[in-house]
């Protein structure tokens, strides 16, 4: 089973840019990878998904612009670039992984432990 681990999180400015990595241990093949985020006292939400054989991407709205998913195959990893952050991006990011488009976010699907975004105004 793929196991997933978070890195790249921080303290920035309001404005400034982080990047997020995704390591898989295992291999990922005809499958998705996204991102999502949970703040203190909100529901989590996607973020951004990358289709892991053809590259396809999908954004949230509140991020499309300013986020970038992308993944490279010889490291087994995904990427979330974040610029022009905002104070709102404040959360928790998570890394998923599914085998189907229709079960990316399920909980019975492969997480990570997720990886601290603060943006200060």
């Amino acid at each position: 089973q793929v196991q997933l681990i978070e890195s790249g999180g921080g303290l920035v400015q309001s404005g400034g840019s982080l990047r997020l990595s995704c390591a898989a241990s295992g291999r990922i093949s005809r499958s998705y990878v996204g991102w999502f985020r949970q703040a203190p006292g909100k529901e989590r939400e996607f973020v951004a998904r990358i289709g892991w054989t053809f590259g396809s991407t999908s954004y949230a709205g509140s991020v499309e612009g300013r986020f970038t998913i992308s993944r490279d195959f010889a490291k087994n990893t995904v990427f979330l670039q974040m610029n022009s952050l905002k104070p709102e991006d404040t959360a928790v990011y998570y890394c998923n992984n599914a085998p189907a488009l229709s079960r990316l976010g399920n909980h019975d699907t492969t997480w990570g432990q997720g990886t601290q975004v603060t943006v200060s105004s």
